[in-house]
Parts: structure tokens; C-alpha cells; sequence
């Protein structure tokens, strides 16, 4: 065995750093739009040199946390992690796991419903609005691939529009991963041409709106509950419609 073979590994300065500026801005209560000490002054807060505090600040954009700004009243600016940004790299994690409909389901069934209970009451007229546009954009007939994947998209965009508007942050995270795993699903897959899954979808969508309109909240949840157990019967037709292609196919062309 090599010596230090199983020293842990040493963490590098600009990490130590940038954990040091997280627990810093918790303690400080700072906010997105705040500014971060500038550089001098954090070399002097936190004891490192200037090339570490640099690497640092850099290694703090690229996760999100903040945006550098040049020029007059520029710097490190605190900003709002986005969803797309933290999604992705999860998405990167899964993406040799194999992913089929029934991984995805599993906890979207859960997951769901209660999410579609917690945002009775909190929709405003301009998010009903675009819940309604939503539906009307999916009924309309696709006359390409190009719209079937639009409208593909759009179905999905109907539970992120509701999860927006979700007051657990947490919920509303895990549901709109969820959603973005599940339109890699489809475009990677090309499980675009399933008429009737996008029928009863519009269907679904057009009782929850009205559910929601009624601030039902025993009749979203069934709506939403009955809606993920026919999304994922759907979704097994799909992918088995795909097996089967796969096999009738040239063996050069699988």
C-alpha cells in the first residue's frame, strides 16, 4: 500500500472558500441582487490571496451563485440559482442510467398530486390565462414532427406552469426535474406520435383548470392522481411501440 493511500482528499483553498461565502451569506442574510464584498475586502474577511479568492469567486459563477459584473458599480452580484441550471447536471448524472418511463412515474405519482393540491387558491388570473393558452396550444393539429414536439413540450410546460406556482420550493424542484427528465425522455426517444396520449392529456389538463377554478382540492387530487397513473400507461405503450420498431429495424440501422 502507498503511503497516504487513504488520506482523504485535500480540499483546494478556492472550495474552502467558496463554502466559507455560502455559510457567509446565510449568516448575513444577503439576498440575490446583493453585492458581495469586493475583492480586497474579501481577501481581508477570509485571510486568502488574491488568486484564491479569484478562483474562488470564479468557481461561485459557474455554480450560479453569483454573476461578475464589469465596469462602474461592478462586481460580484448575488443571483437566484435558476432551475435549468440546477437541473442539468443531475440530468448529466442520469443520463447513463438507463432511464425508463416507470423510474420517472415512480415518484412522479407521488409527487404530483400533492403539488397540484398545495397550488389551489394561489393561481392569479394571468397564470389561468396561460393554463388556458397551454390547453388551446395542445389541441391544435400538428401538421409536422417540429409541432408534435411542440405540443409534446407544452403538455409537459402545463405541470411547470403549476409547479411555478408552488409554495414549497423543494416540491417545486423535484416536480419540474421530473418534468425536464421526462421531455429528455420523449425527444431522445422520439416518442413524439401518440394521438390519443395527447387527447386525453388536454383532457385532463381542461378538468384540473376547471377543478382548480372551483378551488377543489379533493378534485385535483384525483385529477392529478388518475392523470400520472394514465400518463405512465401511455408511456409504457410508447416505449414498447419503440422496442418493437427497434426490432423490425435493419440490424446496420439500430
Amino acid at each position: 500500500m502507498r503511503v497516504g493511500q487513504n488520506r482523504p482528499k485535500r480540499q483546494k483553498l478556492s472550495d474552502v472558500i467558496v463554502e466559507d461565502v455560502k455559510r457567509w451569506i446565510v449568516a448575513e442574510r444577503k439576498q440575490p441582487g446583493d453585492r458581495l464584498p469586493n475583492e480586497k475586502e474579501l481577501i481581508e474577511l477570509f485571510g486568502y490571496s488574491k488568486s484564491t479568492v479569484r478562483e474562488a469567486l470564479k468557481a461561485l459563477e459557474v455554480r450560479g451563485l453569483v454573476s461578475i459584473r464589469t465596469g462602474p458599480g461592478g462586481g460580484a452580484y448575488l443571483q437566484q440559482v435558476s432551475v435549468d441550471h440546477a437541473s442539468e447536471p443531475l440530468r448529466n448524472f442520469l443520463h447513463f442510467h438507463h432511464l425508463d418511463g416507470h423510474h420517472i412515474y415512480q415518484l412522479r405519482k407521488a409527487l404530483e398530486p400533492e403539488l397540484a393540491v398545495s397550488v389551489v387558491g394561489k393561481l392569479t388570473p394571468e397564470q389561468f390565462g396561460k393554463l388556458e393558452e397551454n390547453i388551446r396550444l395542445c389541441t391544435v393539429e400538428p401538421t409536422n414532427e417540429d409541432e408534435l414536439r411542440t405540443q409534446r413540450e407544452a403538455e409537459l410546460a402545463f405541470h411547470t406552469m403549476l409547479a411555478e406556482s408552488c409554495p414549497n420550493p423543494v416540491l417545486s424542484f423535484m416536480c419540474r426535474f421530473l418534468n425536464d427528465l421526462l421531455r429528455d425522455l420523449v425527444v431522445y426517444k422520439k416518442a413524439l406520435d401518440h394521438h390519443h396520449f395527447g387527447e386525453t392529456n388536454v383532457d385532463y389538463h381542461t378538468q384540473l383548470l376547471a377543478a382548480y377554478r372551483k378551488e377543489d382540492a379533493d378534485e385535483v387530487r384525483r385529477l392529478m392522481a388518475e392523470h400520472m397513473v394514465d400518463a405512465e400507461h401511455h408511456m409504457h405503450e410508447m416505449e414498447a411501440h419503440i422496442g418493437a420498431k427497434h426490432l423490425l429495424l435493419p440490424s446496420g440501422q439500430r
